[in-house]
């Protein structure tokens, strides 16, 4: 507990340092904010993200997670970009259970591919392409233990400050290891993001799931809130930083009560 209480307290004086940073120029920040809230921007970034949950399991632990979602595109014609998003998961797993002790390590790791037109179609920026998530999990139970694989879709529209849109993804398993259930999960996230001058923005972003294999009262994770954040330049170096927090408003029997995330992500605008 003092290790992770030390770990959050460190990132949060990341958090407000990064806020009280030079910011960037008057007339790029509405582009570069809004280039870093799509998911599927022409834009390479590389977010840290961590999600802490509170409440988790019969003992109200916390699970802890840093995802490091590296966001490349590239130029395959004139008319078409593929956007490549990469979550590679580190967890800090609390004893949920006798016997099972706390363990960290590497999550499974997850892929998504989008084909997006380079200009919107009538005001709206989107992107589709095949998921997969692969049993990379240094252990048991960090984990499915299952490769697999689905589609994503991420659809959004800018008008003015705000930034609508949302983010989908469903994969189930298609191989792995034998002695583990077959999965099939689903992910849809909604967003919206008002921009207001000198970087500063509002924004809500959560991260709703459903397990459709679990039983009834345990498929879904819905939950509700928001926060904000600013765009700032460390030196030369674009940087987006944020906090949110939510209150899982449905869960599963063991999941968590609420959930702090905070975000740094590094920015690489084209030139």
């Amino acid at each position: 507990m003092q290790r992770r209480a030390r770990h959050w307290l460190g990132t949060l004086c990341v958090f407000v340092s990064l806020c009280h940073c030079v910011p960037a120029n008057a007339e790029e920040t509405p582009d570069i904010a809004k280039q870093a809230q799509n998911p599927i921007a022409s834009l390479i970034s590389v977010p840290f993200q961590n999600n802490a949950t509170f409440g988790v399991g019969e003992n109200s632990r916390v699970q802890d997670s840093l995802l490091i979602e590296p966001v490349v595109p590239f130029r395959l014609t004139s008319d078409w970009n593929l956007i490549t998003r990469t979550i590679v998961p580190l967890i800090d797993q609390p004893t949920l259970a006798p016997g099972l002790g706390n363990v960290s390590g590497l999550g499974d790791v997850q892929l998504s591919l989008y084909m997006s037109p380079v200009e919107p179609f009538r005001g709206l920026i989107w992107g589709l392409g095949p998921s997969f998530s692969f049993a990379t999990a240094s252990d048991r139970s960090l984990g499915t233990g299952k490769d697999s694989a689905g589609l994503s879709t991420a659809l959004l529209t800018i008008h003015g400050p705000w930034l609508v849109g949302v983010l989908i993804t469903d994969v189930a398993s298609i191989g792995g290891q034998d002695d583990r259930k077959s999965v099939h999960q689903f992910l849809v996230q909604p967003f919206v993001n008002y921009n207001f001058s000198h970087g500063w923005y509002v924004d809500s972003s959560p991260i709703i799931t459903a397990d459709w294999k679990a039983a009834s009262g345990d498929k879904w994770t819905v939950p509700m809130g928001g926060g904000g954040g600013k765009i700032s330049h460390v030196g030369r170096q674009a940087v987006n930083a944020y906090i949110q927090a939510f209150d899982d408003v449905v869960r599963p029997h063991e999941g968590g009560t609420w959930t702090l995330r905070l975000q740094v992500q590094l920015l690489f605008p084209k030139k």
